[in-house]
């Protein structure tokens, strides 16, 4: 789940717990409202636990290649990484 499903029940969630008035014999939809607030926020946190913990790595690597007078060639290989910290 990411953050717009998370803002999303939070939303549906105070609408049901505060604006419906409502009697439903099967349930109580402020309870669902509740729970639905309750999931949203934890939406939210596993969203931001999951960004904070996702390093962000990227490696290039360049290859040249030329040919050396004598029948000599050159062969240059190199990998740069880089890492975002987070």
């Amino acid at each position: 789940m990411g953050f717009g499903v998370g803002v999303f029940l939070i939303l549906v969630g105070a609408i049901l717990a505060f604006a419906v008035q409502d009697a439903w014999s099967v349930m109580d939809l402020t309870m669902v409202g509740y729970i639905c607030i309750g999931v949203g926020i934890l939406a939210l946190i596993l969203g931001f636990v999951t960004l904070a913990s996702r390093r962000r790595r990227s490696e290039v690597t360049y290859r040249e290649t030329s040919a050396a007078p004598h029948g000599r060639g050159g062969n240059v290989e190199r990998t740069e990484r880089y890492n975002d910290g987070l």
